[in-house]
C-alpha cells in the first residue's frame, strides 16, 4: 500500500473520490480527475454517548501516534474528537474498532474545526461574568480607544450599573490616517486593568501585532483581532496559542468562506474560544460608512458552530443608525452586540460620530432587554 502525494485535481461535483487506502494497481485504473488531494479530508471521530474518559483518551493517544493533531470537542450529549494533519492515507476503520467509538467520518469543508461538519453543537464561550452561548444575547460597549483614565473608569461604572458586564476600548488604534489618534499603547492596557480591577468589569481589546501578544493578553478577557488583520496569518497563529477568547472581525470584503478559514487558523492552534464579529462590509453604497451585511448570520449558524456577534457602529457610521440595526441583528439570531459608547461623543478622539452617549445607550437597552425574551435570549 502507498501514500499518494502528489496534487490531482477535484473530483468533478456530485462523484465520490475513492477510499483513501487502497491497493497500489488500483490509483492506475483511476483517472487523475477523480482523485481529491488527501490533506482535504481531514476526520471525525464521534464517540459513543456513553464513551469513557479512558476510551477517549486511548482515541487521542493512537491519532497521536499516527502522526496526527487531535482536537477534542464535548459536546451535549457526546465527544468528538476531530483530525487535522495529512489524513488521506488513514483508514477510519483503524478508529471505528476502538471501544466507546460510534463512528469516524470525513469532513468535506475547507474550515474543518469552525465546521458543524466537526461540532454539531454551539460553542459556548464561558467568562466570570457569564456566557456566550444561544440562550444569551451579549452586550460589549465601551469608546473606540482609550483617551484617558477617568473617561474608561467612569465609562466602566456606568456599564456596570446597567447590567453590562464587557467594556471594550481600544489601547492600540489602527487608523487610516498615519496623523490620527493612534491610542495610548501600553498605558492604555494599565487603564483597561485598572477599570477591571475597580468594577469587575470584563475587557475586550485590540491586538495589532505579535510583539504585543502576551500584554494584551494579560490586560483583556476578549482579544480582539480588528477587520484590518482578519488575514494576518502569523496573528491569528500566535492568538490560536492564547487562553483567552478571541473576537475574530470580519475583513472589509471577505467572504463567508475566508472568514471562517481565518477562524481555522485560531482553532488549528487550540483556542477553540472564536466568536466571530460581522461589522460590515465595503459595497458602493455611500448612505453609511459600511454596508452591514446581517444576511450572514443565517449562513454563520447553519455552516459553523461559532457564535456571531454584530457591530453596528463601525457597520453604519451613524450613530442615529445603530439602535435599529442593533435590534435587527438580535431578530436576525445573532449572539450579541458590540456597540461604541463614549460620555461625550461629539468630543471624542476617534469614532464620535458613530458612538451612542450614555443616554442613548441606557434607552436601547431597555429596548434589548424587552425584546430577548421573544427570541428566547437573556440579557
Amino acid at each position: 500500500m502507498t501514500r499518494i502525494l502528489s496534487y490531482v485535481p477535484l473530483a468533478p461535483a456530485g462523484i465520490r473520490a475513492p477510499a483513501p487506502l487502497v491497493e497500489p494497481t488500483f490509483w492506475a485504473k483511476i483517472p487523475a480527475c477523480f482523485l481529491r488531494e488527501p490533506d482535504r479530508w481531514p476526520m471525525l471521530v464521534v464517540m459513543q454517548s456513553h464513551a469513557s474518559p479512558e476510551q477517549i483518551d486511548r482515541v487521542v493517544k493512537v491519532i497521536e501516534a499516527q502522526g496526527l493533531v487531535p482536537h477534542v470537542l464535548p459536546g451535549a450529549t457526546r465527544t468528538a474528537i476531530g483530525l487535522t494533519g495529512n489524513t488521506g492515507a488513514v483508514d477510519k476503520s483503524l478508529f471505528e474498532v476502538l471501544p466507546g467509538v460510534e463512528e469516524a467520518i470525513r469532513v468535506t469543508k475547507p474550515y474543518k474545526l469552525a465546521s458543524r461538519e466537526m461540532k454539531r453543537d454551539d460553542t459556548v464561550v464561558k467568562f466570570l461574568q457569564g456566557t456566550v452561548s444561544p440562550s444569551t444575547f451579549t452586550l460589549v460597549a465601551g469608546p473606540c480607544s482609550v483617551e484617558n483614565e477617568a473617561m474608561i473608569l467612569s465609562t466602566a461604572e456606568h456599564l456596570v450599573s446597567r447590567g453590562v458586564k464587557f467594556l471594550r476600548a481600544g489601547a492600540f488604534k489602527p487608523r487610516s490616517s498615519p496623523y490620527s489618534f493612534q491610542g495610548m499603547g501600553l498605558e492604555g492596557l494599565k487603564v483597561l486593568e485598572k477599570a477591571r480591577a475597580r468594577t469587575g468589569i470584563a475587557i475586550v481589546t485590540e491586538l495589532m501585532d505579535t510583539e504585543h501578544a502576551s500584554v494584551v493578553e494579560d490586560a483583556s478577557d476578549i482579544i480582539q483581532i480588528g477587520t484590518r488583520n482578519m488575514q494576518n496569518f502569523a496573528l491569528l497563529k500566535r492568538v490560536g496559542k492564547c487562553r483567552k477568547p478571541v473576537l475574530l472581525k470580519r475583513g472589509m470584503s471577505a467572504t463567508l468562506e475566508e472568514w471562517l478559514m481565518a477562524a481555522e487558523y485560531i482553532l488549528a492552534g487550540g483556542n477553540y474560544d472564536v466568536i466571530l464579529c460581522e461589522r460590515g462590509v465595503r459595497t458602493f453604497s455611500d448612505h453609511s460608512r459600511n454596508t452591514l451585511d446581517l444576511s450572514v448570520i443565517p449562513p454563520v449558524k447553519a455552516t459553523s458552530h461559532l457564535p456571531i456577534f454584530v457591530d453596528p457602529s463601525h457597520g453604519t457610521g451613524k450613530r442615529a443608525y445603530v439602535p435599529a440595526m442593533s435590534l435587527a441583528a438580535l431578530a436576525a439570531g445573532a449572539d450579541g452586540l458590540m456597540i461604541e459608547a463614549h460620555p461625550d461623543p461629539d468630543r471624542a478622539m476617534s469614532d464620535g460620530a458613530q458612538s451612542l452617549d450614555f443616554a442613548a445607550l441606557d434607552a436601547l437597552l431597555a429596548k434589548l432587554k424587552a425584546l430577548a425574551p421573544a427570541f428566547g435570549r437573556t440579557m
